[in-house]
C-alpha cells in the first residue's frame, strides 16, 4: 500500500457531503422495494439486494444504516421508520444464543439510537432510554454467556460452529459486552454467580491475540507479523489449543482479509474504551498496563500486515493466499482493478479496516506515538477516499448496493460473477455498506470539529 500522507479529513469533505445524498438514494431504494419478510438483506444479485439463510447477522446494519444517514445528514425521514422497524423486527436478537454476532445487529441498532440519545439528538424520545439500555444490557449478557473456559483461567466467545471455535470477526462484535458493561451490567451465572463482562472482554482479546494473530516468531511455517487465522481449533475434553481453520478464506494458513480487518477494527475500539476503565475492573493478575500493552502490539501487527500486503490504492484481495494472485504481479504496487480476471478484491474488509486503521492512528498520537499514529491514520484515510469514488462507489441509479466490488463466501462460491466475467465483481453486501457510512461519518465528525464517533460514548455510569 502507498500511503498518502497528505490528505487530510477536510480534503474529503466535498466527497462526504455528495456521497450521502448517494446513500440516502439507496437506503431509500432498499425500502421501497426489498421484502424483508424474505430475510435480511445479505449481499446484491445484478444490483438487487438478496438473502441467504445461514444467520441474519446482517439486519442490524440494514437498520443501522439509515441511523447513520440520519446521523450524517440530519433528515429524519431516515429516523422514525428504522427506530419503527427496530422495534418490530430487532426485539428477538436482544437475546439470540445462537450466534456470535451481537455486537452487529445490536449495537448498530440499538446502540446508536441509545449514543443518538445521549448526544441529544432532536427526533429521539428521551423516555425510550430504559427500553434501549435493557436492550444493549441483555445483548451483551447474552453475547458473553457463549464462553469457552481455557485451561489457563481464561476462555473466548465461541462461534456459531461450536464451542470449540473462536472467530477473528468477535473481536469486533465485543462492543455489545463494552456496551452493556459501560452500563454497569453483570452476568449472573449458577448459584447467582457474579461474572464481569470486561473480565470476559479481557480474556477474549488475550485469546483472539494468542490464537488467531501473528507474530513472526516461528509458532508454525507460515508465521509473518501480523497475518491472521480466521478460525482457532480448540479439543473441549482438554481444553487446549489444536489448529488454524477458515471458514471464508482460501486455507488455514493464508490470511482471509475479512477476518484481519474485523480484528483491525475491534482491537483499535478495544484500546479506545480501555482508555476509561477503572483498574479495579479488570481480571484478577492482569495489570491493565499489560493488556492495553498486548492489545496494541496486536492492533499494530495486524494494521502492518494490512498495509503491507494491500494494493497501493488500499483495497485488498478477498485472501492474501489466493491461487491465482501470482498472475497479477507484484499487487501491492499498483492501483487495485476489481475487474481482473484473476482474483476479486474485497472492498467490504477496506471499509472495515479503514476506520481501525485511523482509530489506532489517533489512539497512538494520544498517548505519544505521532510517528506511528499518523502513518495508521494516513493509510486508514487513504483507503477510505479509493472507497468513497468510482470504481468502488455505486452511482448507477438502479443499483442497490453502496459499495462495489464485495466478496461474501469463496469457497463456497455464493458471489455472483456477472455474465462475462470469471471472477465476482460490481455487487455490495449489507456489512460493507454499513461500515463505509460508519467511517464516512466517523471521518466527517473528524473533519468538521464535531463529537469523535464512539460506541463507549453510550449513557451509563463506568462500573
Amino acid at each position: 500500500m502507498i500511503i498518502d500522507t497528505a490528505v487530510t479529513p477536510e480534503d474529503l469533505l466535498p466527497n462526504i457531503h455528495s456521497f450521502w445524498g448517494l446513500s440516502a438514494q439507496k437506503i431509500d431504494l432498499i425500502r421501497k422495494d426489498y421484502d424483508f419478510a424474505a430475510g435480511a438483506p445479505v449481499y446484491t444479485v445484478d444490483g438487487r439486494y438478496t438473502s441467504r439463510s445461514w444467520t441474519e447477522w446482517t439486519l442490524g446494519f440494514a437498520f443501522g444504516s439509515s441511523l447513520l444517514q440520519y446521523d450524517a445528514a440530519g433528515d429524519e425521514s431516515f429516523l422514525h421508520p428504522a427506530v419503527k422497524s427496530i422495534d418490530e423486527k430487532m426485539k428477538d436478537y436482544l437475546t439470540h444464543t445462537g450466534v456470535h454476532d451481537h455486537g452487529f445487529n445490536v449495537v448498530s441498532t440499538f446502540g446508536n439510537l441509545l449514543r443518538l440519545l445521549t448526544e441529544e439528538r432532536q427526533g429521539i424520545d428521551p423516555a425510550a432510554r430504559p427500553y434501549y439500555e435493557t436492550a444493549l444490557r441483555c445483548s451483551g449478557a447474552t453475547q458473553a454467556s457463549r464462553w469457552t473456559a481455557l485451561p489457563d483461567g481464561g476462555g473466548y466467545i465461541y462461534s456459531f460452529n461450536g464451542p470449540h471455535s473462536l472467530f477473528a470477526d468477535t473481536i469486533r462484535s465485543l462492543r455489545s459486552l463494552a456496551v452493556a458493561h459501560k452500563l454497569g451490567h453483570t452476568l449472573l451465572g449458577e448459584n447467582d454467580t457474579h461474572i464481569s463482562l470486561y473480565h470476559r472482554i479481557v480474556h477474549h482479546v488475550y485469546a483472539t491475540s494468542k490464537y488467531n494473530v501473528y507474530f513472526g516468531e516461528g509458532r508454525d511455517g507460515y508465521d509473518i507479523w501480523g497475518r491472521t487465522a480466521h478460525e482457532s481449533i480448540f479439543n473441549l475434553n482438554d481444553g487446549n489449543y489444536r489448529c488454524p481453520s477458515s471458514q471464508q478464506g482460501f486455507s488455514p494458513f493464508t490470511t482471509w482479509t475479512r477476518g484481519l480487518a474485523w480484528i483491525i477494527s475491534g482491537a483499535a475500539e478495544q484500546l479506545e474504551y480501555a482508555e476509561i476503565v477503572p483498574s479495579s475492573d479488570y481480571p484478577e493478575g492482569i495489570k491493565p498496563d499489560d493488556y492495553r500493552a498486548m492489545l496494541e502490539r496486536t492492533a499494530r501487527a495486524v494494521c502492518d500486515f494490512y498495509i503491507d500486503y494491500t494494493t497501493a490504492d488500499g483495497i485488498p484481495f478477498w485472501d492474501t493466499g489466493a491461487p491465482e494472485l501470482h498472475k497479477l504481479g507484484d499487487y501491492r504496487q499498483t492501483v487495485s482493478d476489481p475487474h481482473n480476471p484473476h482474483e476479486p478484491v474485497d472492498s467490504s474488509a477496506a471499509a472495515i479496516a479503514a476506520q481501525g486503521l485511523m482509530r489506532l492512528g489517533r489512539y497512538l498520537q494520544r498517548w505519544g506515538d505521532v510517528t506511528s499514529g499518523s502513518r495508521y491514520f494516513q493509510a486508514g484515510l487513504t483507503a477510505l477516499r479509493t472507497l468513497m469514488n468510482e470504481p468502488y462507489l455505486s452511482t448507477e441509479s438502479g443499483h442497490q448496493g453502496l459499495l462495489l466490488h464485495a466478496v461474501y463466501h469463496r469457497p463456497n462460491g455464493w458471489d455472483h460473477i456477472p455474465e462475462g466475467r470469471s471472477v465476482p465483481c460490481g455487487e455490495s453486501c449489507m456489512w460493507g455498506d454499513y461500515h463505509i457510512r460508519e467511517a464516512v461519518l466517523y471521518t466527517q465528525r473528524l473533519a468538521e470539529g464535531g463529537r469523535e464517533l464512539r460506541f463507549d460514548t453510550v449513557g451509563g455510569n463506568q462500573s
